[in-house]
């Protein structure tokens, strides 16, 4: 059996409303009366309570006099108001202290227990319906996991598992959150299996199951949309999946989702790689054959992104697209303001390109600040700090700017990032790339279980440094660390929220086509 609701009523004919409390009685819930606001708020200083009923008119400390000093002791409890009085200004104040419901005389019980139902065992109604949804699920998407074939089916798979987490998350059902984590680390293993099999042969001349991927995103879905109108691409630097849909959802009066993709980041799932790849529309191989100035070795010094706008351009002449174009990167908060206060500037432009790169930013700033790390300690935390981060963002004042005109918005990433708690070994040269979830070198020394291996690199249209450069990619949360010093760089790294590598959250990104709302 549950824990006893209890109840204090506060009524200053309280002795009349004993067929209430012994009706309430009977119903299991147990009740404290008072018969003035002194003795309801001795009473709420000494006892935790479920729920206030509140008489509004009584002698003495009045109903929103003792409601107030409730409020101030108590601010989360629900406090529901009784009164005879229907004037819209008492009621204006009443709901203005935050009382949760109110309940006009005479009442019966039936009224009574609805909002007791409505007030206190909602949340548990909720929990239970959602825990039972998602166990009833949980078979049908275990045997998905163990069944898909194909990209679509993984995109299907982790999009129902996003759903769910969101869902336990806000039910604050504990148990069934750490069924689902369990069912996660299943479904990526699974993924990471199904990545082995079939990347390479995505790269196929004859290959008819490749998904959209980082280097034809803009041919397939940018470009198309200027023969609408002009089009403002945003792209937020390591966003997830999970992360985009807590946007959405802040945006969802200002903007309409005409279309929802999630496509395949290519690997590595970093920015120099995939973000190039987007811009370039050209896998990174392909970029440093045909344009060996705008291509960054990563042994190089310097940003490997520089030349983002340039590339652009270049695919853009390559495909025979004319139109006006402007390239913003936005990295702190004086650019982001800059940007905001000249908006009707990018209304002259056909097409618009802004990178944001605060969630990349945010993720290096945890792994390396404690301080970050204890406010996104886990995916739910992290979800919170973007959540946070783009309510009070110069992007949503942009975005709120740009509501009144006519345009296509999309809003997509280069990358995700995963939790990465298992370390695995790897030794390689002084020139051995440093990335914790994939490395780029010559005579490279590892568990071949525990990583997937691309010795020939031009099949999946990789760069090669030299003759005898391969890569190698960790999977679901492992991350990569030398022997040397083996205990310290496990401790600083477990549990940081890594990219490079093959996961569900590193790969599988959305790509949203957006309309203003009118």
């Amino acid at each position: 059996m549950g824990r006893q609701i209890h109840i204090l009523w506060t009524d200053d004919e309280i002795d009349l409303l004993k067929p209430y409390i012994l009706f309430l009685e009977e119903k299991d819930y147990k009740v404290t009366t008072a018969a003035n606001g002194a003795d309801a708020l001795r009473l709420v200083e000494e006892n935790d309570f479920d729920l206030i009923f509140l008489d509004e008119n009584m002698p003495g400390i009045s109903g929103l006099e003792t409601l107030e000093k409730i409020k101030s002791i108590t601010p989360s409890t629900p406090v529901v108001m009784i009164t005879k009085n229907e004037e819209e200004d008492i009621m204006d104040e009443a709901l203005g202290s935050k009382i949760s419901d109110y309940l006009i005389k005479p009442v019966n019980p039936k009224q009574i227990l609805l909002t007791i139902k409505k007030n206190i065992d909602t949340k548990r109604l909720v929990t239970e319906k959602t825990t039972s949804s998602y166990q009833a699920q949980f078979n049908q998407i275990s045997m998905q996991i163990n069944t898909a074939n194909s990209f679509q089916e993984w995109v299907e798979i982790y999009t129902r598992l996003v759903y769910w987490e969101r869902e336990l998350e806000t039910s604050s059902t504990e148990g069934m959150e750490d069924v689902l984590r369990l069912q996660k680390t299943e479904a990526n293993k699974e993924f990471s299996r199904f990545i082995r099999t079939h990347y390479t042969g995505w790269f196929s001349r004859t290959a008819s199951d490749a998904p959209l991927m980082s280097a034809n995103l803009f041919n397939r879905k940018v470009f198309p949309l200027l023969e609408q109108g002009k089009v403002m691409v945003v792209i937020i630097d390591n966003l997830r999946y999970d992360q985009w849909k807590i946007i959405e959802q802040e945006i969802g009066d200002l903007f309409r989702t005409d279309e929802e993709t999630v496509f395949s980041s290519i690997l590595p799932t970093s920015t120099q790689y995939a973000r190039n790849a987007i811009f370039a529309g050209l896998m990174p191989l392909e970029i440093q054959k045909r344009y060996p100035r705008l291509w960054i070795e990563e042994s190089d010094e310097g940003s490997k992104n520089a030349f983002e706008e340039e590339l652009c351009r270049a695919q853009m002449q390559r495909l025979g697209i004319s139109c006006s174009f402007n390239y913003e990167k936005i990295t702190n908060q004086r650019t982001g303001k800059k940007l905001v206060e000249n908006y009707r500037d990018l209304l002259n432009f056909d097409l618009n390109i802004l990178v944001y790169n605060f969630v990349d930013m945010l993720s290096h700033a945890r792994t390396e600040m404690e301080m970050i790390r204890e406010l996104a300690f886990d995916e739910s935390s992290y979800r919170s700090l973007i959540h946070s981060w783009f309510q009070h963002s110069y992007l949503y004042d942009l975005l709120k700017h740009l509501t009144q005109h006519d345009f296509k918005l999309v809003i997509t990433t280069d990358h995700g990032a995963v939790r990465v708690s298992n370390p695995v070994k790897v030794i390689g040269d002084r020139n051995t790339s440093t990335n914790l979830r994939y490395k780029q070198g010559k005579n490279l020394n590892y568990n071949k279980k525990e990583v997937y291996e691309v010795h020939h690199p031009e099949e999946v249209y990789l760069p090669r440094t030299n003759i005898s450069t391969s890569y190698i990619f960790a999977m679901n949360n492992d991350f990569m660390v030398y022997p040397n010093n083996y205990n310290h760089f496990v401790n600083l790294y477990r549990n940081t929220f890594q990219h490079g590598g093959i996961s569900m959250e590193e790969m599988l990104i959305p790509l949203s086509i957006l309309s203003p709302v009118r």
